[in-house]
């Protein structure tokens, strides 16, 4: 680089750092610690890369080096780099190009370059284009050393908030768990059904997941790119539910005082999802029937509008009585009855329980930054045998609180409320041997039983009785325990 070298002071003369800049730990022998920072330092001059090894490595930093712009973005690509710092002006691919190629392959990577006195200029404007920072030649060690740094803090800082964004959606994203042929079946339909563009009337108690059974529908949908908007219609009083769900124009009425869209509107292109169904005023079923029937309709004191949604409903009323009674109109509730989907309680599939748990378990050990609590069997025989009259949401309430409560490194006992952990079985009579019955046959019999009670599925037995799913297919197909133990 010739004019353009930097100057570096002898290592015995280099300026200590300024106070208050921290030094990253070292390990015993001397070598940097495994969450030091990395720098990529990059120069066509191997005499400067020497020099500026040295002082990163002083500082407990990780050193990569490359002399030119192919071999950095190797670098970039094979390893874990904070920050690139870069000579402005090399041969071939400049320090700016490279900044560029950077930002491609590794946007996260801090960029801070080296520019000798004179080209200022061209290094305010890689800024504009995405370098951190730039340090002029001749290079001041504490000058470099404050700059890299401050780079690397602000890695870190960018990275954490990606990571928290991340757990936020995945904690967000709610998804349907279990595999009990109940579910299942119901899966099948709504699989089936999402591509369509029938109206979907989802049934079922309280706390069984239809909101779920929803967005699953959406998210198979062609509208998956269009918004899904729910709305609780027992949750909105009376007085306006009219006019949140279908908006209204300024004036429209004493305290309109100005234009607003409804949830129609904000769904257009996607699904509505009209929740607690059951519960709509007359009024407001006669303008719902004319949007399934017409395909349209009209805000407060506005004009005819069309409704470019897909309408998903969901209750869990009875709405067979409720038109018997005059509560409900026949009309809609065809209208609506397209395609019916029923959400089984929880008590219906009590082989998902253990597949519940551990999903809870996982989402709110996270959530709570609590390391991950394991189930006793004692557990989840408890949890089995509870009939869950909240379904899912209960058991979601009962693990949340558990997660929160809990003083032990696994799940126990005491962690549940005393109606969950004194349940006890409506289905299971104890088991019942004679003095001698073989090992054999009571092990045997216990695993049948438990068989019985999870409805065949043989992992979540195994799971309930802490042997392994393999221990379950060698009791059952008689092979000696010295056979099993030669594998």
């Amino acid at each position: 680089m010739g004019p353009n070298a930097p100057s570096f002071p002898s290592s015995s003369s280099l300026t200590p750092l300024a106070t208050g800049v921290a030094v990253p730990s070292r390990d015993p022998v001397g070598q940097p610690s495994p969450d030091a920072v990395t720098v990529l330092v990059v120069d066509d001059e191997r005499s400067n890369i020497e020099s500026i090894e040295k002082i990163f490595l002083r500082e407990g930093m990780r050193v990569l080096s490359a002399s030119d712009a192919k071999r950095a973005l190797e670098l970039v690509r094979s390893h874990r780099v904070h920050v690139v710092l870069s000579d402005l002006m090399m041969p071939g691919t400049t320090g700016l190009e490279l900044l560029r190629a950077i930002k491609q392959v590794a946007p996260e990577v801090e960029v801070v370059l080296m520019t000798a006195y004179g080209s200022v200029e061209v290094a305010v404007s890689a800024m504009r284009e995405g370098a951190y920072d730039f340090v002029e030649k001749p290079l001041k060690r504490i000058a470099i050393v404050k700059s890299v740094r401050k780079a690397a803090e602000k890695q870190e800082l960018v990275a954490e908030n990606q990571s928290l964004k991340d757990e936020i959606k995945r904690l967000a994203h709610r998804e349907i768990v279990g595999s009990s042929p109940a579910l299942r079946r119901v899966i099948d339909v709504a699989t089936q059904a999402a591509p369509s563009q029938a109206t979907v009337l989802l049934l079922g108690e309280s706390g069984t997941g239809k909101e779920l059974l929803a967005r699953y529908i959406h998210e198979r949908s062609a509208r998956v790119r269009a918004p899904f908007v729910a709305v609780n219609c027992a949750a909105i009083p009376e007085t306006i539910l009219e006019s949140e769900l279908f908006g209204h124009e300024k004036g429209a009425f004493t305290g309109a005082t100005g234009r607003k869209d409804g949830r129609f509107a904000k769904a257009a292109g996607g699904t509505l999802f009209l929740d607690e169904i059951g519960e709509l005023s007359p009024s407001v079923q006669v303008k719902l029937l004319r949007v399934l029937q017409e395909g349209e309709y009209e805000p407060l004191g506005g004009n005819t509008t069309k409704a470019h949604v897909r309408i998903v409903a969901a209750t869990n009323r009875d709405l067979v009585a409720e038109v018997a009674a005059g509560r409900f109109r026949e009309d809609l509730y065809y209208r609506l009855n397209v395609i019916a989907i029923t959400a089984p309680p929880l008590r219906a599939r009590r082989e998902d329980v253990p597949l519940l748990v551990d999903h809870f378990l996982g989402l709110y050990c996270a959530k709570n930054g609590r390391p991950r609590l394991r189930p006793t069997r004692v557990v989840l025989a408890r949890l089995m045998d509870y009939a869950w009259p909240g379904n899912v949401r209960e058991l979601e309430n009962v693990i949340e609180r558990a997660v929160v409560l809990s003083r032990n490194d696994s799940l126990t006992e005491s962690d549940l409320p005393d109606h969950v952990a004194t349940a006890q079985s409506s289905s299971a009579a104890p088991l019942t041997f004679e003095i001698g019955t073989p090992l054999d046959e009571i092990e045997l019999r216990v695993i049948r039983e438990t068989l019985r009670q999870t409805k065949g599925d043989k992992s979540v037995a195994a799971q309930l009785l802490g042997i392994s799913t393999r221990t379950i297919y060698r009791k059952l197909d008689g092979v000696p325990e010295d056979a099993a133990s030669s594998d």
